[in-house]
């Protein structure tokens, strides 16, 4: 798409300070008299904003596709290093600015109420010496990418990536589910040490950027620095006992039925993902390209306009190994060595296309994922005429909504159809065991947001905490929202079991979204059934168009859906997607 802004070239290179650095200090000193050339100057800053977005995106999206690439990881560093520590005072500057010009002129509240009140907020954050600590906190984020991607164990007589070992989790002899699973966890283990001493250092590094800030701990700054607006931490807290009241008894006993039809006495870790009745594991694609297939199946069965956005993505079947790919690359998806842990989906914001990263294994959780962070894209591509970058991004708790959304619509268009068009799952049976795994991740998972949550609000309340206390207040939570799994001569590995958790690293208190966002999407999928999947969709590709134009509440109601993350409200949905498990039985 060709902007409307033409103040910054087209190409630039903003991975270079030099070549920004003028355009910046250019809207510094740029006469502004009434707010139409003030709406024309917001224009203009984002554009600049989002050339130097996606100079950086780019460089992280190359290093975190071959982590073991000396070149991009040094350009990523150098970017983190020496350019972005140099753009952030001056969009401080830009931000002050905008605020007084704003005071001003006047600009439209409901148009631009929620990009002003995003910019103050800023404004008061904004320290300079902050700057250097976040520059670490990035590096420290990159090291702990690069010690994730480097895991890997021998196992079946080859060297496997820890996500393509969860394959073995699904089979049906026990002994060899043990097998991988402590081959994992002893690779785990191994790094223990070094990825306590990298959270160490974030910990201490996040409370001074705050007491900086004239915050008492990492907690208020973090709470305003994600513009937290609609909720805050009492609410949080109430999630955290809806869950434990509405969603913890339901998955304990679920867990209980799984011990019984898997006739052991008591739960073991390897035991949760396995059939219960002995069927081998669900083997929906093989290869990336198989599964882009197989999900534009789904989503052409669902709406083809989302079906036409997501094949502008591409075929699946080529990946990034030089950063010049990602001119054409939009998606890399296959698991391999030296390859970042996790997935997402990045939107390059000049060239407004999206990049979908992810480390597909061949497992049924791998289209849980495509379809989520096609979800994204969705999302990325429905605001793409909007001229405010920022507004091209929404709150997460409401972009998860979006993501999360795809995994529950898309769930009844996985298996076989008249449409002779090859779904996820040929067979009945294992379509309805995709759907059944499928809504219990839909409210099981809510357990390990909570948990994450309260374990963040603990490591950034109390942040002199020793290693220990952080193990014991984690061993806690474990009992509080945890699996009744035994761990019985295994308790080695149970104390570290937040590690795997990169949010902990690289985006600090970014996990209560999930847990927000779920219960949206879960609201979402009643609509479909309620009121008809196409008003469902309708309401989805409605709300996904405001993109973060409006306030978290506003949101969430133009897709019919009500912000409230309370009790009530948890358990309400909880009840309803055992209603509907009790429709498709193991």
């Amino acid at each position: 798409m060709v902007a409307s802004s033409t103040f910054v070239p087209n190409p630039l290179d903003a991975t270079k300070f030099e070549n920004v650095e003028a355009l910046f200090r250019a809207l510094l000193s740029r006469s502004v008299s009434s707010a139409a050339d003030l709406v024309t100057w917001l224009e203009d800053r984002s554009e600049l904003a989002a050339a130097c977005s996606e100079s950086g995106a780019r460089l992280y999206i190359a290093m975190t596709c071959n982590t073991d690439d000396k070149a991009a990881s040094q350009a990523y560093l150098a970017f983190i290093e020496q350019v972005e520590p140099r753009l952030k005072p001056l969009s401080f500057e830009l931000d002050k600015r905008l605020v007084e010009l704003a005071q001003r002129h006047g600009l439209d509240e409901r148009r631009y109420g929620v990009l002003l009140r995003g910019a103050k907020a800023d404004v008061d954050l904004f320290r300079e010496e902050n700057i250097p600590l976040q520059t670490e906190l990035a590096k420290l984020g990159q090291k702990y990418d690069e010690i994730n991607g480097a895991m890997t164990v021998q196992f079946d007589g080859q060297e496997k990536t820890l996500p393509q070992m969860a394959r073995y989790q699904e089979l049906t002899d026990r002994a060899v589910r043990e097998s991988a699973w402590r081959a994992v966890a002893e690779r785990r283990l191994r790094d223990v040490d070094a990825i306590n001493a990298i959270y160490d250092e974030m910990i201490s590094l996040r409370h001074k950027v705050a007491s900086n800030s004239g915050f008492p701990s990492y907690v208020g700054f973090a709470y305003k620095e994600k513009h937290r607006f609609d909720y805050g931490v009492d609410a949080c807290r109430r999630f955290h006992d809806g869950v434990e009241q509405g969603v913890v008894p339901l998955m304990r006993a679920l867990e209980r039925e799984r011990a019984g039809l898997l006739k052991v006495d008591a739960l073991r870790p390897w035991d949760l993902s396995v059939d219960v009745k002995g069927r081998g594991p669900l083997r929906p694609f093989e290869g990336g390209a198989d599964m882009v297939r197989k999900s534009r199946v789904a989503f052409e069965r669902l709406d083809g306009r989302l079906a036409a956005m997501f094949a502008k993505l591409g075929d699946g079947s080529e990946r990034v190994t030089q950063a010049s790919d990602i001119d054409r690359v939009l998606m890399d998806l296959d698991s391999r060595k030296g390859k970042a842990p996790g997935g997402y989906q990045y939107m390059q914001d000049r060239s407004r296309r999206p990049f979908i990263f992810m480390n597909a294994a061949g497992l049924h959780k791998d289209v849980e994922t495509m379809v989520h962070e096609a979800g994204h894209a969705f999302h990325s591509m429905l605001c793409v005429d909007e001229p405010q970058v920022e507004y091209r991004h929404s709150p997460i708790e409401f972009a998860e909504v979006a993501s999360m959304s795809m995994e529950l619509l898309t769930m009844r268009h996985w298996g076989p159809s008249k449409d002779g068009k090859q779904g996820f799952y040929s067979g009945e049976e294992d379509f309805r065991r995709a759907m059944r795994m499928q809504l219990k991740r839909s409210v099981l998972l809510l357990p390990w947001i909570a948990t994450i949550d309260a374990f963040q609000h603990f490591v950034y309340g109390y942040p002199t905490h020793t290693r220990e206390e952080r193990s014991t207040f984690w061993l806690g939570l474990d009992e509080r929202f945890g699996s009744v799994v035994s761990w019985d001569g295994i308790s080695q590995y149970r104390p570290n079991g937040w590690q795997r958790q990169l949010h902990l690293f690289s985006h600090p208190f970014y996990y209560i979204e999930y847990g927000i966002a779920q219960l949206g999407a879960l609201q979402l999928w009643l609509q479909s059934i309620e009121k008809g999947e196409s008003t469902a969709v309708e309401s989805y590709i409605r709300a996904l168009s405001l993109g973060g134009s409006k306030p978290l509440p506003e949101l969430f109601a133009s897709a019919g859906l009500v912000f409230d993350f309370g009790a009530d409200t948890v358990k309400r949905l909880a009840d309803r997607v055992h209603a509907e498990l009790a429709k498709l039985p193991e």
